[in-house]
């Protein structure tokens, strides 16, 4: 009786959907407060992010609609994602596929028959070649493709459930050799492979991690470059059905505002709403 008491009191202060997220994640008085809680806390946390990307916007003369957030939940449980949810987020990302399917299936088998609308799953991490079966039946977006080895084995499982795959090209722009993508120089091939050779591929566009800096400012110049060869491979391939190639994913919780002055059309933010792993 406490547990249905303080769920319609949660239902009343945050609408039904905080009700059902209190429902699947206590059973206390107190699990009960912690849960509002934690809905309050990121609601904020959202609303703070959204602030500064319009803010951001608002310095270089764009539309806060064009930048979406992806909210990364790597080691975050369920809950989270669907405290997030309740805030309006609507695009979740992950970085290892294994952790992704359990939590994903959890989060869409919680949410309100009939409230999906909108929901995407981003594959962030680095795809492994043997995870490319799984990623695809689960991802709507995959944001680290970087080789035409990985690529294939992508267009492999797509044509074989023959479902269309939205990815973006991973670029190294900084040189990192702890990083993972392509380098600038070779992704002309890489892009001309998946249009001649993967037809269920649809590039939208290209990610890049800048490097770890204490000043954001520092992570502009990489930002830029990606979003000049973006622009530069839009004039040669634009005339391609499968490439669409507007999309830029740069920027996380430490430089996204400087990421979104450069052009970020996807900010992949994991601290700045679920706070510290």
């Amino acid at each position: 009786m406490l547990r249905e008491k303080t769920t319609i009191k949660v239902w009343a202060a945050f609408g039904e959907d905080s009700a059902l997220f209190v429902r699947g994640k206590s059973s206390t008085q107190e699990e009960c407060e912690a849960s509002m809680y934690e809905l309050s806390v990121i609601a904020e946390r959202v609303n703070a992010v959204r602030a500064r990307i319009a803010a951001a916007c608002e310095r270089v003369g764009r539309a806060p609609e064009e930048v979406r957030i992806v909210a990364v939940s790597k080691t975050h449980p369920p809950e989270a994602l669907l405290a997030a949810w309740q805030a309006g987020i609507r695009e979740f990302g992950e970085n290892r596929v294994q952790e992704a399917a359990p939590k994903f299936s959890q989060v869409t088998a919680l949410l309100p028959e009939g409230r999906q609308e909108g929901l995407r799953f981003h594959m962030v991490g680095h795809l492994q070649t043997n995870k490319a079966k799984q990623a695809v039946a689960l991802f709507d977006l995959l944001h680290s493709v970087d080789s035409t080895k990985l690529a294939d084995e992508i267009e492999k499982w797509s044509g074989r459930t023959e479902r269309s795959i939205d990815v973006l090209i991973q670029v190294n722009v900084s040189g990192e050799t702890s990083k993972s993508g392509i380098p600038p120089s070779e992704v002309p091939e890489l892009v001309r492979h998946v249009l001649e050779e993967c037809p269920h591929i649809v590039i939208q566009g290209y990610m890049t991690i800048a490097p770890i800096v204490a000043d954001p400012e520092e992570a502009r110049p990489f930002f830029a470059e990606l979003r000049k060869l973006r622009d530069e491979l839009g004039e040669v391939f634009s005339s391609h059905e499968c490439y669409l190639g507007r999309e830029l994913s740069m920027g996380m919780t430490g430089d996204y505002q400087v990421a979104v002055e450069e052009g970020a059309t996807l900010v992949r933010i994991g601290t700045a709403i679920f706070g510290a792993r």
